[in-house]
This record gives structure tokens, C-alpha cells and sequence, in this order.
């Protein structure tokens, strides 16, 4: 517990430098493109658009239905997994830099997380101008999505303490994340999903990953569905749990190796 007040002490009090490292982080990562963050926009579209074409109409053949599903649930994984995969080399990626400033190690996964939320916002933007023009206006559930956006950064945070530490440790763990991202993108119902009353066990299998609980918690909002974390309120407490032992156990191994980072150098 301890460890818990200990990092979410750090995140308040050094919140403006999260922010402007993030600023910064976006800038650096586009400085040598002349269209700069528009490929944070590009590239996710490009690739919606194969999305929609291979599954929505040579696998699944759902046509034209497909897309704005497809837009609604894809849109957190293009956050999610760049988040997931890059805070977990955070630290030991910027060893020269923790040595030269003083600053607490914790604000690391943050502003690479907040670094990639800045373009998920931009992004969203225009997931939810194009999901007007394909019939799905913004509805009044569209309130709960800011909830949906805060459980995710959290859920990250507490995720890039645990794998940023391990990678720190141990290299090959941020390879195995790589890799076992790849696995997790088709165990979440983004391209697909199954019927919970044809197959009752995998669904609940599956619920136990809490990426299952946003996507469906974007596509709720997003299309109008239902108030979804109201809806399904067992699987909100179910999520907000996993949330708080993962934090609590990253904010542990965080605080009990950081002193050592520099010896794994």
C-alpha cells in the first residue's frame, strides 16, 4: 500500500512535467515528417481500411455493416497497443536521461502513455466524424466515453509499471510482449465476437481479458448502444479490481527495484 501512495503521490506532484514530456515526445516522434502527427491519423485509416475489406467482406461478409463496428472497437487497440508495447522499454530506453535529471522513474511509463493518448484524442475525433457519416451520430451515451478513455489510461499505467520494471530487469520480457500483443489482438472482440449464448464458456474466458470491457465500453458509446458500465455493473467491479491489483503490484516491484535500474544498465 505504501508503494501505491508513493506513486500516485509522484503523478500529482509532477503532473506539468509528465505533461510537457509528452508534448515533447509527440513532437520528437514526427519532427522528421512533412506531415508530422497527421500519420498518427494516416496510418490507423489505412489500415482500418484493410481491416474492413478482408474481414468485412471476404471472411466474415458482413459488408457494409462491419465498418463502423470495425471503427468503434479498433479505435481503442490503436491506443492500447503502442501504449502497451513502448511503455515496457520505457525505462530502460531512457537510462541515459534518468541519470542526468532528477526526476522520479514512475512519471516514465506516464508521459509515454499520455504521450500516445494526445494522438488517441485526434484520432477519436475522427473516428466519430466518420461514424456520423455512416448513420451513427453521436448519442447521449457518448457521455460515458470520457470514463471509457480515463479506465484505459489507468489500466495502461498500471500495466507499464509492471512491464517496465520486468523489461528493465530482464530484456527478452518486452520481446515476449511484442509478441504476445500480436495474440491478444485476436483474443479481443475487435475484428470478431462470439456469440455469448452459442458459447457461453469461451465468452466468459474471454471477459477475463479487461481489454474485453473497454472495446465493448467504446462500441457502447460510440454507437449508441447502451450505458454499458451500468449494464454490465459485475463486469465494471470485475475490471476496477484487475485495475487495482495490477497497480498494486507494478507500484511494488516499481519502488523495490528502481533504486537498482541503473545497475541493469
Amino acid at each position: 500500500m505504501s508503494s501505491a501512495l508513493t506513486v500516485l503521490k509522484e503523478q500529482i506532484k509532477h503532473f506539468y512535467l509528465v505533461r510537457r514530456l509528452s508534448v515533447y515526445e509527440v513532437k520528437s516522434a514526427n519532427s522528421s515528417n512533412y506531415l508530422g502527427v497527421l500519420w498518427e491519423i494516416i496510418n490507423p485509416m489505412i489500415q482500418i481500411a484493410i481491416y474492413w475489406f478482408v474481414f468485412g467482406f471476404i471472411i466474415l461478409n458482413r459488408g457494409d455493416d462491419f465498418l463502423p463496428w470495425l471503427m468503434a472497437g479498433i479505435v481503442v487497440w490503436f491506443f492500447v497497443n503502442p501504449a502497451i508495447t513502448q511503455t515496457s522499454k520505457s525505462v530502460y530506453s531512457r537510462m541515459n536521461m534518468v541519470s542526468k535529471m532528477s526526476f522520479p522513474m514512475s512519471v516514465i511509463p506516464s508521459y509515454v502513455i499520455f504521450a500516445k493518448l494526445y494522438q488517441h484524442l485526434m484520432l477519436l475525433g475522427v473516428i466519430i466524424i466518420l461514424l456520423g457519416f455512416t448513420g451513427y451520430l453521436p448519442t447521449l451515451y457518448i457521455l460515458q466515453l470520457p470514463y471509457y478513455v480515463a479506465a484505459t489510461v489507468l489500466l495502461l499505467f498500471s500495466l507499464g509499471l509492471i512491464t517496465s520494471t520486468l523489461s528493465t530487469i530482464i530484456r527478452d520480457v518486452h520481446n515476449i510482449i511484442v509478441s504476445l500483443m500480436k495474440v491478444i489482438f485476436y483474443l479481443t472482440p475487435i475484428l470478431w465476437v462470439m456469440d455469448a449464448k452459442e458459447h457461453p464458456t469461451i465468452v466468459n474466458i474471454m471477459k477475463l481479458n479487461p481489454l474485453y470491457y473497454i472495446v465493448e465500453g467504446y462500441r457502447a458509446s460510440l454507437l449508441g448502444e447502451s450505458w454499458y458500465l451500468i449494464a454490465h455493473w459485475e463486469y465494471t467491479l470485475y475490471f476496477w479490481a484487475v485495475v487495482i491489483i495490477l497497480f498494486m503490484i507494478g507500484s511494488s516491484l516499481h519502488v523495490r527495484f528502481r533504486d537498482r535500474f541503473v545497475d541493469f544498465k
